[in-house]
C-alpha cells in the first residue's frame, strides 16, 4: 500500500528550470531504471545502485549513497514502487550484518508500470509496458476492451499509449491517485478522460470522413510533422 506522505519525485523539476530534473528526481529515476534492467541480485544492493548511478553521472558514489538510501527507505518502498527482494550473505564486517545480510531490491508491479514512463529506458519501455498489459486480467468487457486496445495501440501508436501512461503515473507521483495497480478502467478513466478528448474527437471525425477528406487530413499531419 502506498504511503500518501511518500510521493515519488521522478517528474520533479526546478521551479525556474522546468526542463531540468531535480537531484532527487534523477536519483529516483536512476534507481528505477537500474532495477528494471539489472538481473543480478548482487548488483541490486544500495551500494551497487549508488555505484551505477554515480558512474553514469561522473560523480563519487559516496556522495549519493545517503540519497539512494533515503530514496529507497523513505520514498520508493513506502510508495509501493520498490520492495526488498531478499538478502545477500556478508563474508566480512560486523557479525550482526553477516548474519542479517545485505538487502537487494526489486521493482513491484507498480514499479514496473512506473518504469515504463521513464524515457531513459529507451526501447525497453515498450517491452515492459506490453508485458505488464498482457498480465492484466480481463474479468469484464470494459477491462477486456482496455487491454486489447492498449496492446494494439502500443504497436501502432506507441507515443499515444505512452502519453496515457505518463498522465497516469503523473497523477500517482503527485498523490492524486493512491494506487495504480492492478490497472483497470475505473482507475484509468478519471485520470485520462479529459487528456485524450482531442484524440477521441479526431478519431470520431476521421471515421466519418469521405476518402478525399481523409487524404486531406493525412496530408495535413504529414506536412506538420
Amino acid at each position: 500500500m502506498k504511503d500518501n506522505h511518500s510521493n515519488i519525485a521522478i517528474f520533479d523539476t526546478f521551479k525556474t528550470r522546468r526542463n531540468k530534473f531535480t537531484g532527487e528526481a534523477k536519483r529516483q529515476r536512476g534507481i528505477i531504471v537500474h532495477l528494471a534492467t539489472e538481473q543480478s541480485p548482487d548488483l541490486r544492493t544500495r551500494t551497487s545502485i549508488a555505484h551505477a548511478i554515480a558512474e553514469k553521472h561522473g560523480i563519487l558514489w559516496q556522495n549519493i549513497y545517503s540519497g539512494i538510501f533515503r530514496d529507497l527507505d523513505e520514498v520508493l518502498i513506502p510508495a509501493g514502487v520498490v520492495k526488498e527482494g531478499g538478502r545477500l550473505p556478508l563474508r566480512r564486517g560486523p557479525k550482526a550484518l553477516q548474519l542479517e545480510g545485505v538487502p537487494f531490491y526489486d521493482l513491484t508491479d507498480t514499479g514496473l508500470l512506473v518504469a515504463s514512463s521513464i524515457e531513459e529506458l529507451g526501447p525497453k519501455r515498450v517491452g515492459l509496458l506490453k508485458s505488464y498489459i498482457s498480465s492484466i486480467g480481463a474479468d469484464d468487457s470494459s477491462c477486456k476492451a482496455m487491454k486489447e486496445g492498449l496492446l494494439l495501440l502500443i504497436d501502432r501508436a506507441p507515443l499515444f499509449v505512452f502519453k496515457i501512461i505518463d498522465e497516469y503515473i503523473h497523477a500517482y507521483s503527485s498523490g492524486a491517485v493512491d494506487s495504480i495497480t492492478p490497472l483497470d478502467t475505473k482507475k484509468l478513466r478519471p485520470v485520462i478522460a479529459k487528456q485524450i478528448a482531442i484524440e477521441k474527437e479526431l478519431i470520431e471525425a476521421f471515421i466519418g470522413f469521405q476518402q478525399d477528406q481523409r487524404e486531406l487530413v493525412r496530408n495535413f499531419f504529414k506536412v506538420m510533422t
